[in-house]
């Protein structure tokens, strides 16, 4: 098989070799496209296609190669030897072939059938995932982010669209996706770049300072509170007041936000919603949270319940609450005058998802 490596010496964190073949013949004589795009960017397109001599089902990712007027081969280069490195992980898509035209890499991919989660979070419904289906993605999404950080791969931009389900109903499995912004890290060299969604990029990111895991582990924290409680913690009005939120760490825990909300998800939120990344939990310790470790016998905790529960059950949430006590927070709760999507009304009104697209300073977005 052949052996690729491309030289990048401009941009520190960039893989290089690659094992792929890049196959030049006919993509559309070995693959029936569909019209549909199943993701869009800027610089990409996404697509469902069957390949004909098997039947299978793949997802077919069109990068351009040139982008705001820049050569940018070698960042996809990257993303294919970082899904090179991570095929044995069953959490991130895995790479079936690549192709390449005169403008164009061809990554075919594994098909989720069951899209992104974030279409299931900002549709017409005003439900949210039940926290214990919450606890089975955010187990699964960590498990593929703990291998990527074994590997000293960041991926820089962890956010539910890019983080997809191989079904719907039943809720399928996890399946991580996009790399064209993951950093290799470790090396002599430091990486700092500017770079992710601004609702979902850490403070450090944006301060400029040097790129760790821990951004990523951030990107979680900021994913399990949009999950459970179908809000966005960190978006303004605008761009400004988002990247403020961020930096001074606005974000609400508030007993209507989370009035049907274990007071251990509580718990992990903040232990990964916080500054300094040298404090946040990582991906593996998060695996070991007691709130990640119920698995389908989470024991939900109504703040406003009135109901009385059986002996067992008010032990658990005693102790629960007990825990919770002793916890130091690093929030801070907002008046209406500090959020200008809050309406007069004091009503609740639901942080939504803006459909953002991902950006990058110093290099070209992928």
């Amino acid at each position: 098989m052949a052996r690729r490596k491309l030289e990048n010496k401009s941009f520190p964190g960039l893989l290089s070799c690659i094992h792929t073949a890049i196959k030049t013949d006919d993509f559309h004589n070995i693959y029936t496209l569909d019209s549909k795009e199943l993701g869009r960017g800027k610089f990409a397109v996404v697509r469902k296609c069957v390949e004909k001599s098997t039947g299978y089902e793949y997802a077919a990712k069109f990068l351009k190669k040139r982008r705001r007027g820049q050569d940018c081969r070698a960042e996809i280069i990257h993303e294919i030897a970082v899904l090179e490195l991570t095929k044995p992980s069953s959490r991130i898509a895995h790479l079936h072939e690549v192709y390449e035209t005169m403008n164009e890499i061809i990554l075919v991919l594994e098909y989720a059938a069951g899209g992104e989660i974030f279409n299931l979070c900002v549709g017409d419904q005003d439900e949210t995932f039940a926290e214990k289906d919450v606890i089975r993605l955010i187990y699964q999404i960590l498990e593929g982010v703990c291998y990527l950080h074994q590997n000293n791969i960041v991926h820089l931009d962890l956010k539910p669209q890019n983080i997809l389900l191989s079904s719907i109903d039943p809720l399928g499995d996890v399946k991580i996706v996009d790399f064209g912004m993951s950093r290799k890290i470790g090396t002599s060299s430091e990486v700092r770049e500017i770079m992710g969604t601004p609702e979902y990029v850490a403070p450090e990111v944006l301060n400029y300072e040097p790129i760790t895991t821990a951004a990523d582990i951030w990107s979680i924290g900021v994913i399990s509170y949009m999950l459970l409680t179908g809000e966005s913690p960190f978006l303004g009005a605008d761009k400004q007041e988002t990247y403020l939120n961020i930096s001074q760490v606005n974000v609400v825990y508030s007993e209507e936000i989370f009035a049907s909300i274990s007071d251990l998800a509580i718990d992990f939120i903040q232990t990964l919603l916080v500054k300094n990344p040298g404090e946040r939990a990582t991906a593996e310790a998060c695996l070991s949270h007691s709130w990640l470790q119920q698995g389908e016998f989470i024991n939900l905790h109504c703040l406003e319940r009135t109901i009385c529960t059986s002996p067992v059950e008010e032990r658990m949430l005693k102790s629960s609450e007990e825990k919770n006590a002793k916890c130091i927070c690093n929030c801070i709760f907002p008046g209406k005058e500090d959020k200008e999507n809050i309406p007069d009304d004091s009503s609740t009104a639901s942080k939504r998802f803006r459909f953002d697209d991902s950006y990058q300073y110093h290099m070209c977005s992928c």
